[in-house]
């Protein structure tokens, strides 16, 4: 079910120059509304709503008479023991900015769990890469994390123009080994995604989520590789349930919402 839930910000922490980590909790006097929504999910702690990995939540900017819409964020990570919320925010806009600049103790109005994630349907054993440019690692961690649980072999090959923009690696590592890479060459291999010597030999399923250019370039390779391929897209939404028609996306089987209909699809559904 969806759920509409006020929630605290336990930490704001800055990871990079651009980049924060926002670890919400449910308020204890929080009132929870629950939506209908077509895929199932139980209450994670009565609170917490549970959510696929590769989902995301719309969040209401409070405060900025600018930012009138709410933000789609992707889920990071879901820490169930300390019953927090991770969601890991790039300042690009006013909203953005508006979430980066939040305190510990603030309040923040979130709708989740929204759209439909990366697939489940994962063997014990079976190697995943998960490939992440820039601020696209962030639903990466949460899969991660999954994939581990359920027996899978994550590896992790993360892309950012400069180390500084490399985010969260210490989490990154807890679930899988992590390869990255730079454009600049200062930290992992010098040169584009497509370019790290891991790919040469990868067998492996490949999920991908970040810029456009780079999410094409590696669907393209995995079908030159007859690789399967999942991509999470990042195209700009408004209302984040079906209705606004602003997230519209190609497919084979023609236009699609990607905040209902993905964000996360296979490759071979893209007219790329």
């Amino acid at each position: 079910m969806k759920q509409l839930i006020d929630m605290r910000v336990v930490a704001a922490e800055p990871v990079s120059p651009r980049c924060t980590l926002l670890r919400l909790a449910p308020r204890q006097s929080s009132s929870v509304a629950e939506l209908p929504a077509p895929q199932r999910g139980e209450a994670r702690g009565g609170l917490l709503p549970a959510a696929q990995p590769g989902q995301f939540a719309q969040v209401r900017i409070d405060g900025n008479p600018h930012a009138f819409l709410r933000r789609p964020i992707s889920i990071h990570y879901i820490d169930e023991q300390a019953g927090e919320l991770w969601l890991l925010v790039q300042a690009v806009g006013e909203g953005t900015r508006t979430l980066c600049n939040l305190q510990a103790g603030d309040s923040l109005n979130v709708l989740l769990p929204l759209g439909h994630g990366f697939c489940q349907d994962i063997a014990p054993g079976e190697q995943v890469l998960l490939c992440g440019g820039g601020i696209g690692v962030a639903p990466l961690l949460e899969y991660g994390k999954w994939l581990r649980q359920h027996g899978a072999e994550p590896t992790f090959l993360l892309a950012a123009r400069t180390q500084s923009d490399l985010l969260q690696l210490a989490h990154f590592r807890r679930f899988g080994e992590v390869l990255t890479c730079t454009d600049d060459g200062s930290a992992g291999f010098h040169g584009l995604i497509t370019q790290h010597p891991s790919l040469a030999t990868w067998q492996g399923r490949v999920a991908v989520c970040g810029p456009m250019p780079m999410m094409c370039a590696m669907a393209q390779l995995c079908k030159q590789k007859g690789l399967v391929c999942e991509v999470s897209l990042e195209n700009r939404m408004a209302c984040g349930l079906g209705a606004c028609l602003c997230c519209v996306e190609k497919t084979k089987q023609g236009n699609v919402c990607v905040c209902a209909e993905g964000p996360v699809f296979n490759m071979d559904e893209l007219a790329w």
